[in-house]
């Protein structure tokens, strides 16, 4: 584990920019420090970050994307890690739809020094605690009887897991596996990453794209039917998880 925090300064505003880069080295915290002014910079920069500040309403992109679309798109990819994201905002009004990607927390501007002081130490405390825990989420696995012998799989390689009849087809990142088992026990085995959408269904949270009341559509692109009275508690089931992988 390293102590060294990698952090991302996006917003379109160079002055907001200085000033949040400022207010960071004040902290004495130990760390690296990127600036972006669009998200397509973010993007093309390609490093991975422990912290992004994100400017909600950030523009100047060729593609369109303000902050909120850079942040979603951020807990879409396929990373190792996925970073904590501190919303710097003009407008409360955003403050749902921050916690609906997982946002740590949000500043209003003018952003107030003892409130940021205060944000970013629980942020760094998070993020340090947190490696070491991430690095044993990385680690589990499902382990399998297949073609007479047991086959061990990465939990991070399974977008997700269909009934059918009495077999399980595994839907991987390279491949299909089809293999004699009941749904119900790997619910019971796999809950907290692993959510059982429809009767037929348990997917990966971590490679949800997007949902909405009727069907949730995976990173792969497969569309999977969302049951009406599971949308509730899949929905806080998500959120519950994105907020903890977010920490």
């Amino acid at each position: 584990m390293t102590d060294t925090v990698k952090i991302a300064v996006c917003d379109d505003e160079k002055n907001i920019r200085a000033y949040l880069v400022s207010l960071i080295k004040k902290q004495g915290t130990e760390c690296s420090i990127m600036e972006f002014a669009t998200a397509d910079e973010y993007l093309a920069d390609g490093k991975e970050h422990d912290l992004v500040f994100l400017d909600i309403e950030m523009g100047g992109s060729d593609t369109d994307m303000d902050g909120m679309g850079l942040a979603k798109h951020i807990r879409g990819m396929d990373t190792s890690r996925q970073p904590v994201i501190i919303f710097v905002t003009g407008y409360e009004k955003y403050v749902y739809e921050a916690f609906d990607v997982g946002a740590f927390q949000y500043l209003v501007k003018p952003v107030d020094e003892q409130k940021f002081a205060e944000v970013f130490g629980r942020a760094v405390t998070h993020i340090l605690s947190g490696q070491i825990v991430s690095e044993e989420k990385r680690r589990k696995k499902l382990v399998i009887q297949y073609a007479g012998e047991s086959k061990v799989i990465p939990f991070h390689d399974i977008y997700y897991m269909e009934s059918q009849n009495h077999n399980i087809v595994l839907y991987l990142k390279e491949e299909r596996l089809k293999y004699y088992g009941k749904i119900g026990d790997l619910e019971k085995e796999l809950s907290g990453q692993f959510y059982r959408i429809h009767r037929g269904y348990l997917i990966n949270l971590f490679h949800v794209d997007s949902y909405d009341r009727t069907e949730v559509r995976m990173a792969n692109g497969d569309k999977l039917l969302l049951s009406r009275y599971k949308y509730n508690n899949f929905v806080q089931a998500y959120m519950e998880y994105i907020s903890e992988e977010s920490q």
